[in-house]
């Protein structure tokens, strides 16, 4: 069973920092082959794309209004996927915030949450004035 748990997240001043992390566990399973990205969801909103990463980590994307903010990493060696957040913005960064993971996909990784396979369960992010 594959298991993606995020932490990090938290109460922050608009403005300040937090870093997320995505860890994935499972007999099996390993991130490595897969890309993995960052979605949110606040209350009474869609959920959105925030940021993805391919598997070795050299092709992101983010959403517009993140760019120059918030920035994806991975380790695939801890089996661990963060997201850097820097100047949070209140209300629009306030949110839930979760990982997933695109199985066996090599190429540029997907923007579009319905392509994801794995999720977590989300850590909460707000931003405060």
């Amino acid at each position: 069973q594959v298991q993606l748990v995020e932490s990090g997240g938290g109460l922050v001043q608009a403005g300040g920092s937090l870093r997320l992390s995505c860890a994935a566990s499972g007999r099996t399973f390993s991130i490595s082959n897969n890309a993995m990205g960052w979605f949110r969801q606040a209350p009474g909103k869609e959920r959105e794309f925030v940021a993805a990463i391919n598997w070795n980590g050299r092709i992101t994307y983010y959403r517009d209004s993140v760019k120059g903010r918030f920035t994806i990493s991975r380790d695939n060696a801890e089996n661990t996927v963060y997201l850097q957040m820097n100047n949070l913005m209140k209300p629009e960064d306030t949110a839930v915030y979760s990982c997933a993971a695109q199985l066996g996909r090599l190429g540029v990784p997907s923007t579009k949450y319905g392509e994801y396979d794995y999720w977590g369960q989300g850590t909460q992010v707000t931003v405060s004035s």
